[in-house]
């Protein structure tokens, strides 16, 4: 066994312990900042690389528009099937909430920390949900599974990303359970790093999930993605913070059921709930739900945070704050569906059953339950259905009458209803039938509302003689609830017992009021919590009243006043009956001054004083600003500034009675100081030029501290932001929404109208609604002229005409682009896209801001294992024409040929067209060019040209023309949220889709086959000089082309004849030609022969090189083997040494 190893024991005394605690010598030398580089040039790349840092680090400054109260952040979990999106989802809530989600669907919010909210979505593997959740996500989960790789569908949503701005993105590895060797894990997890840091930035995060325990990741790898999420800082993108945008978390139904009812196709009405987000919403603003289409808002509202932030600031949570709000997912037992919604109660409600039978109440307290609680269980214990207890229930004007039963309805013989009370158990048989008799003359309880509604008038409110003066301010403050108040008058008491009506139970306030003696005798038999409903009533009603503001502020002697308009004081009068009715008296002349509280009514004899011109000329200066030109001279103050010449006051609300400054004009003192106040004001003012001088041509007080243009320009734009909150920060939501718009942050409840019935029909959850809110400009069509270039892995080319879905901005919609390319003077279409190569597009649509990005497909359908992204681009102008030209070559032949002049035909078919290309240029095939003149007259068409030279009958004259192009005006918008299966969408097919579909073929055009050339061989005269000019041509120029003669001249007639010499010298040459071709045959063949030997030589040597290498080979791989078969055994042996000294 190995011997452990002793930790070292430093010296505690000693010389050595002692030097080591002594003073360094060399401690001045060590400083890093003094001695950092002796080398200039050392230190210059110092410089260079640390100024190179911080300018990598600067980014264009954006406006931060994310509000106080942030929203949600969005968290898209991305993936394609099978990686464990809902999984992740459901393992990052349990880890913020403590909750359990047994079905995810929708988005799901909850509270991460003090001061973030997270909102989850998850992305179905569809194209139109991935473009939807690319706008609008804060951050990606991009989930990858280890065990497979990166897929295709990953690939295209980083693609959509990097068009609609490419927002925080994290890698998420699943399934890494299955590697059971971790060589091979490692080597997968460096290669899917290394490629995942290829699509998005080197060094980008990379989470890995290794397994499943119950079904959840493992807490410390969730724990350790979640604190990453919760810190993370994110930067405003472009697009979001100029539009604002609403990610809908619930929708319902709003359509009246007798409509549905009637026509069930009809268009319904829909509220749309959801945190604002991007900037301020305006009421009246149209907006684009993404597989819908543009519609405009009806009705706006804010609502309470369903999920707020904490109220006080902690370090931790505790699990109250812990709240999670997922309204379409079954969250808490309660699920919102599009049109009602459902409360699951499994046990929470129900009572426990001992084995005796008998409720088991001893495990629930019920002075811990809750009031609704106490309700539910209370419904539970009644013995009797609500039926029967208004059945049975009677009614009591007074204390002392007799109880009325519920009324009945019995249908007479002639067909009609009629009401009948119930009856009065203390009533005989015959004083039944002849309360039957007398029915028409007694009241129901709903007539006799009416009937009090005719005497005391639909709006009317509380005198202040009612009861319910005492009701404290913080009762008044309450919900308004339509409730409405009867007073009911007794002969024998003074004030009458007061009865509410109102639709439900739950329309009572459930104040917590305590109970008498008499109430709690008289509610012997009814449950807890209907104790005490007169005292709730009563508060519930204060809270209705009106407040009016004259009685508020000036006291109870003010001119009180109603919706109706101004009332004088309130008469009574008994009219012998039940009831004491109040009779108002209007006073219609004051009414109309008295609708404005903030107005005082002015009574002619207070007026007669200004009948006088001089009571009129001393106000005249208190409603101008402008002092007149004679009083300009007498003031002490600068022209044009303002002075206070107001005196004493006394604050009518507070009794303070303030002094003036300036007071009259006879006090010498305050005379003297309203002269110094004009000479400090113009001090003031001069200061302040000076100090606008020196900030523009000089800079400003603090320029060497912010010398940096980068950090001023932060300061300004948070300057300004600081400005624009404070604008509105005192005013009312209501006022500060109608002028500036809802503001990001808040839970809006938005109210569509004229919505399609298959938007309700249709409805998933799991698909996102997005309300994207349209700008002005945005909501014109025209044409849009974007650069754009096909995808490097899109395998077929683009064709001109052929439609494309397009991702531009909120809306998705399909055009027909024309292609082209600008050649510096002119746009030239182009019938397919170039390769590996930008060009322009020109299509029909939305406007939108120029340095827009989108992408396109040819189709949205999963069918395929390609790459379906086709395209990417950018917005360039967004013009209402377009001028796109292609090239047209117009071809004619010569009908006559002159000198310089020739008429040509098959051009034109008219003179109206000769005169439009008047002037033009042509040219021959022979390269003579030429220009248009004038129609010559039949045929129709024919022209007269001139050309540089004569030309030929058989020239071809062409004319190259450009044609105009014009887009066509196509716009089908992607309604994939109104389908049933919602990745069917198919809109207008390319060409060829069609002909695949149909079975058709391509046409051909006969003359745009290849055909074999002919050409004739052609036949020119003979070249004919005239002999005048033959005569002055030099020798080497004069044509030596003799003609042909008719009989053969002497020199080819006559014979040779050799002399005896000659023909001795001809044999001589002819016998050494052959001596000399026969030694070079024999040379030839001596050589070929040679070779022939060399080669079969040279094989021979091969073989034999051959065989002598094979055999060297062989031994030394024989020795090869015998070392490493020794090696081994070496090895082995000392293994076999090892253990047996380890085993003993």
């Amino acid at each position: 066994m190995d011997k452990p190893t002793k930790n070292h024991r430093p010296r505690q005394a000693g010389p050595k312990a002692e030097k080591k605690k002594g003073p360094n010598k060399n401690a001045e030398k060590n400083n890093p900042k003094a001695f950092a580089s002796f080398s200039g040039p050392k230190a210059d790349r110092t410089i260079r690389r640390n100024m190179e840092k911080d300018q990598n680090k600067l980014h264009v400054p954006l406006i931060d528009r994310t509000p106080l109260e942030a929203p949600p952040v969005i968290i898209a979990v991305v993936g394609p099937p099978g990686t464990g999106k809902t999984t992740l989802i459901q393992s990052l809530v349990k880890r913020f909430t403590k909750h359990s989600l047994a079905e995810l669907k929708g988005p799901v919010t909850v509270v991460s920390g003090k001061n973030r909210r997270l909102t989850f979505i998850e992305c179905n593997n569809d194209v139109n949900s991935m473009i939807d959740v690319a706008k609008v996500a804060d951050l990606v989960l991009l989930l990858i599974d280890a065990s497979f790789g990166m897929e295709m569908e990953t690939f295209e949503f980083l693609n959509i990303l990097q068009v609609h701005g490419f927002p925080k993105v994290i890698g998420v590895l699943t399934h890494l359970d299955r590697f059971k060797d971790n060589k091979r894990l490692r080597k997968t997890k460096k290669r899917l790093k290394h490629r995942f840091w290829t699509e998005i930035y080197q060094g980008a995060k990379l989470f890995y999930l290794s397994g499943l325990i119950n079904g959840r990741y493992m807490k410390n790898e969730i724990m350790n993605l979640s604190r990453f999420i919760s810190v993370m800082k994110f930067r405003p993108l472009i697009w979001r913070n100029t539009h604002p945008y609403i990610l809908a978390d619930r929708v319902e139904d709003l359509t009246d059921p007798e409509t549905l009812r009637l026509q069930p196709k009809s268009d319904r009405t829909v509220s749309l709930y959801g945190y604002m987000r991007g900037t301020n919403i305006k009421p009246d603003m149209k907006v684009h739900i993404p597989g819908v289409g543009d519609q405009r808002i009806a009705e706006i509202s804010l609502l309470p945070d369903p999920c707020p932030k904490p109220e006080k600031v902690r370090k931790t949570l505790s699990d109250k704050h812990k709240l999670i709000y997922a309204p379409m997912s079954d969250v808490s037992g309660i699920l919102y569906d599009k049109d009602a919604v459902y409360i699951n109660v499994p046990g929470q409600f129900s009572r426990r059953k001992k084995d005796d039978g008998e409720d088991d109440d001893d495990d629930d307290d019920p002075a811990s339950r809750g009031a609704g609680e106490k309700m539910v269980f209370d419904l539970q214990n009644a013995p009797h259905t609500f039926a029967d207890s208004i059945a049975k229930s009677e009614l009591r004007l007074f204390n002392n009458s007799q109880g009325i039963t519920a009324v009945t309805e019995d249908v007479a013989e002639d067909g009609r209803r009629r009401r009948r009370h119930g009856a009065d158990p203390n009533l005989s048989d015959d004083e039944e039938e002849e309360g039957d008799d007398d029915e028409d003359e007694e009241l129901s309880e709903s007539e006799m509302r009416e009937e009090l509604d005719e005497h005391s008038g639909e709006d009317s409110e509380l005198g202040d003689d009612s009861d319910f003066e005492s009701a404290g301010p913080d009762v008044r403050q309450a919900g308004r609830r339509r409730v409405r108040l009867v007073e009911l008058n007794n002969a024998d008491e003074e004030e009458g017992d007061q009865v509410a009506f109102a639709e439900s139970d739950s329309d009572f306030d459930d104040g917590d009021s305590e109970v008498d003696g008499a109430t709690a005798a008289a509610a012997d038999g009814l449950t807890q919590w209907k104790d005490n409903l007169m005292d709730k009533v009563s508060n519930g009603f204060a809270l209705k009243r009106r407040v009016n503001l004259m009685d508020l502020v000036y006291g109870d002697d003010a001119p009180s006043m109603t919706a109706a308009g101004a009332v004088s004081e309130d008469e009574e009068v008994d009219e012998g009956g039940l009831f004491r009715v109040r009779k108002v008296t209007r006073n219609t002349d004051r009414s109309l001054s008295l609708a404005d509280a903030c107005k005082v009514e002015a009574m002619p004899e207070e007026l007669s004083k200004w009948a006088d011109e001089s009571a009129m000329e001393a106000l005249r200066h208190r409603f101008i600003t402008a002092q007149p030109a004679s009083a300009t001279e007498d003031s002490a103050g600068a022209p044009g500034e303002e002075t206070e010449v107001y005196g004493d006051f006394e604050d009518l609300e507070t009794g303070e009675k303030v002094q003036g400054k300036d007071g009259d004009a006879k006090d010498g003192d305050e005379a003297a100081d309203g002269e110094e106040d004009p000479q400090k004001a113009m001090l003031k003012r001069k200061e302040e030029l000076k100090r606008k001088f020196d900030a523009n041509y000089d800079g400003s007080d603090d320029e060497g501290g912010n010398s940096n243009m980068y950090e001023t320009m932060k300061e300004d734009m948070a300057r300004q932001q600081s400005i624009n909150r404070e604008e509105f920060m005192d005013d009312d939501v209501k006022l500060r929404a109608q002028v500036e718009g809802y503001r990001p942050g808040t839970y809006v409840r938005i109210i569509l109208k004229d919505m399609p019935c298959e938007f309700i029909d249709n409805f998933d959850p799991t698909y996102p609604v997005i309300l994207g809110g349209l700008l002005a400009a945005e909501e014109n069509f025209g044409f849009m002229q974007v650069r754009i270039k096909r995808h490097r892995w899109h395998k077929k080319t683009l064709k001109n005409n052929d439609p494309l879905i397009i991702s531009l901005g909120w809306r998705r919609f399909q055009s027909i682009p024309v292609y082209s390319l600008n050649d510096g003077t002119r746009n030239r279409m182009l019938k397919y896209t170039p390769e590996h190569m930008h060009c322009l597009a020109t299509f029909y649509g939305p406007t939108t801001p120029p340095n827009t990005g989108f992408c396109a497909f040819q189709q949205l359908q999963d069918n395929t294992a390609a790459f379906r992204l086709s395209a990417t681009g950018v917005v360039l102008e967004i013009d209402k024409s377009t001028e796109i030209v292609k090239k047209l070559k117009l071809t004619g032949t010569p009908s006559k040929v002159f000198k310089n002049t020739a008429f040509v035909k098959d051009m034109f078919t008219s003179a109206l067209e000769v005169a439009k290309f008047e002037g033009a240029s042509i040219r021959t095939v022979s390269g003579i060019r030429g220009q248009v003149k004038k129609h010559v007259g039949k045929p129709d068409g024919q022209f007269r040209a001139t050309f540089e030279d004569k030309i030929l009958m058989s020239d071809i004259v062409f004319l190259r023309a450009w044609y105009p192009v014009k887009p066509k005006r196509f716009y089908n918008p992607v309604v994939s949220l109104l389908l049933s299966t919602k990745s069917e969408w198919t809109g207008l097919r390319t060409v060829g889709q069609l002909r695949r579909d149909e079975g058709l073929k391509a046409p051909q055009n006969s003359d745009s086959l290849y055909k074999p050339v002919e050409r004739k061989a052609r036949r020119f005269n003979s070249l004919k000089i005239p002999k005048t000019l033959q005569g002055d041509l030099p020798f080497a120029s004069k044509p030596k082309i003799l003609k042909k003669l008719a009989k053969p001249t002497l020199m080819t007639r006559r014979a040779v004849v050799l002399e005896p010499h000659e023909k001795k010298v001809v044999s001589l040459i002819q016998a050494l030609n052959t001596i000399g071709k026969d030694k070079e045959r024999k040379r030839k063949e001596k050589t070929n022969e040679k070779r022939a030997k060399y080669l079969k030589k040279k094989e021979a040597d091969e073989a034999v090189t051959q065989e002598k290498k094979k055999g060297q080979m062989k031994e030394f791989y024989k020795a090869e083997g015998k070392k490493r078969a020794r090696e081994q055994a070496v090895a082995d042996g000392s293994n076999r040494k090892r253990s047996k000294r380890d085993n003993s």
